[in-house]
């Protein structure tokens, strides 16, 4: 049975283990201030990437622009323009999974096949 109250942050050590195995050059792993913690960073101590955590100032009011974590929100806002992945409709987390890789490659695609101004 799989506890209820897992954190994505208690998988995160294994996942970005995996995606190094992947991608041998990544090197910069950049996550939002819920990763930050000693556990996190103890698990991939041992790893050739570093993870640079964006934490977000919320002293100054209004909108304000972070420099790469607005890379992270201007790739949700690509996603939640296909209506596929606006709700949980899929029962299988391999097939949500395989949805928002269609998704990124029709931006890809979109973006490559347009004509330079």
């Amino acid at each position: 049975m799989i506890p209820a109250n897992i954190q994505d942050r208690d998988c995160a050590a294994g996942l970005i283990d995996k995606t190094l195995r992947t991608f041998p050059r990544l090197r910069k792993i950049f996550a939002d201030g819920g990763y930050a913690g000693p556990k996190l960073a103890s698990a991939i101590a041992g790893l050739p990437a570093v993870l640079k955590i964006v934490k977000r100032t919320d002293k100054d009011g209004g909108f304000k622009i972070i420099r790469r974590r607005w890379v992270i929100e201007r790739t949700f806002s690509w996603l939640r323009r296909n209506r596929r992945l606006m709700a949980h409709y899929e029962a299988l987390a391999m097939t949500a999974a395989g949805f928002v890789k269609l998704a990124m490659i029709t931006v890809m695609l979109k973006r490559l096949t347009e004509a330079d101004p």
